[in-house]
């Protein structure tokens, strides 16, 4: 099914008029009625919304045009199965199982496996055959890919706590301590910051996974701060509701790990 027959059913099935959809995600109901005559698609940002609002994970609303698996055990995900985010947002990365409350649920390989192994064996595929797919197939997704790269769970962890003790020195103004940092897929936090010359630039990789989090400012007010990071750089950016008028400060590590901040988009680009 396309997304604006995806869009049509849901807002009905849910009894909303154009109007009301459109209250509830902060558009225009002629936003909506584009979306359902198939002008235009929804940015990302309203798709989070719309997937929130109707319980179905973003995939869905594009018309399913991939098969999601769960990068942590390789489970394929309907919408029932897929994780999600403490806020309600869908994690369209991992099943239900294996991420919970923002918290990954297996730190060691062996131990998924074994979990598996006893779900997944019968008479047709015996556990030890079983055993030997999963070690072949599991260290293949993203999640153990990390883990190896990292050098296991407590590298990982530990890795975690380097880059929240790099944000946490960057002293920011109004940016409370960060203390958790969670596994954020690029394609959901990759936001459009305008540049002086009135051209927009995104700094993510839509389809990498980044650790961060987003934190209400300590001044209060409407905006709130979101972080990002992976081993090469930390990413702050303020923003007013979903996304709105993002403001960016980038700051990049070098070959000794040190730390130098980022100015201008030409300083990277």
């Amino acid at each position: 099914m396309d997304t604006k027959d995806m869009i049509l059913e849901l807002r009905t099935k849910m009894g909303l008029s154009q109007d009301e959809l459109a209250e509830k995600v902060f558009v225009t109901r002629q936003a909506v009625s584009r979306w359902e005559n198939g002008e235009t698609t929804p940015n990302i940002e309203t798709l989070k919304l719309l997937s929130k609002l109707f319980d179905v994970s973003i995939n869905t609303l594009l018309g399913s045009p991939r098969q999601l698996i769960c990068q942590c055990c390789g489970m394929p995900l309907a919408d029932g199965d897929i994780s999600r985010e403490t806020d309600g947002f869908f994690n369209e990365e991992y099943c239900k199982w294996c991420y919970a409350d923002g918290e990954y649920m297996y730190h060691d390989l062996d131990d998924l496996i074994e979990v598996c192994v006893q779900n997944m064996a019968s008479e047709e595929f015996p556990a030890e055959q079983a055993r030997a797919y999963l070690k072949d197939t599991l260290p293949k997704l993203n999640y153990w890919k990390r883990y190896e790269n990292l050098g296991g769970a407590e590298a990982f962890a530990q890795y975690k706590q380097t880059l929240m003790d790099e944000f946490n020195d960057l002293h920011i103004d109004g940016m409370p301590k960060v203390e958790k940092l969670n596994a954020l897929v690029g394609k959901y936090i990759n936001l459009a910051y305008r540049l002086p010359n009135g051209k927009t630039v995104k700094f993510l990789d839509d389809q990498a996974t980044y650790l961060g989090n987003q934190l209400e400012c300590e001044f209060g007010g409407d905006r709130c701060f979101g972080i990002a990071a992976n081993m090469d750089f930390l990413l702050v950016c303020t923003y007013e509701e979903n996304g709105k008028s993002p403001g960016w400060s980038f700051t990049r590590k070098d070959s000794k790990n040190q730390m130098h901040a980022v100015r201008r988009a030409s300083d990277f680009l």
